[in-house]
């Protein structure tokens, strides 16, 4: 069966800053598609986030580029195996120098928690008991 991707392309001020942000969480980047103006970060099989410089963004639209740190374009929701899993995720960002955008939900069969990038795009993660999403 065909897995489909999905390519998440964010706009950001420095992609070499953002190239070891997202190292540091643990993620990989693809060098085929790595460059001076784009970093290619592979989150999964089938999702990878494009980082691109402000310049080569605006290649793809002709709209204004919205200032993330000033306004929400998109919020990216990744899964965690874990509450564990989440809370790792979470402080990995922070100490490389993402922010917490929102304290903790906990919902007891869901549990997630929200950081900003290093240019204000949040990021959230999150946990759901396999039995709740069953049932």
């Amino acid at each position: 069966m065909y897995q489909q991707m999905i390519f998440v392309n964010l706009p950001v001020a420095d992609v070499d800053a953002s190239k070891k942000f997202f190292t540091e969480l643990g993620y990989s980047l693809n060098p085929q598609f790595t460059t001076d103006d784009c970093a290619c970060v592979v989150i999964s099989d089938t999702i990878v986030a494009m980082l691109l410089s402000r310049q080569h963004y605006a290649d793809f639209t002709a709209k204004e580029i919205a200032d993330a740190t000033k306004t929400s374009e998109v919020l990216v929701c990744l899964s965690a195996e874990s509450r564990e899993k989440v809370d790792e995720l979470v402080g990995k960002a922070i100490a490389a120098g993402g922010t917490s955008s929102r304290e903790a939900t906990d919902h007891g069969h869901m549990y997630g928690r929200a950081f900003d990038d290093l240019d204000g795009h949040t990021w959230e993660v999150v946990w759901m008991d396999p039995a709740a999403v069953q049932g």
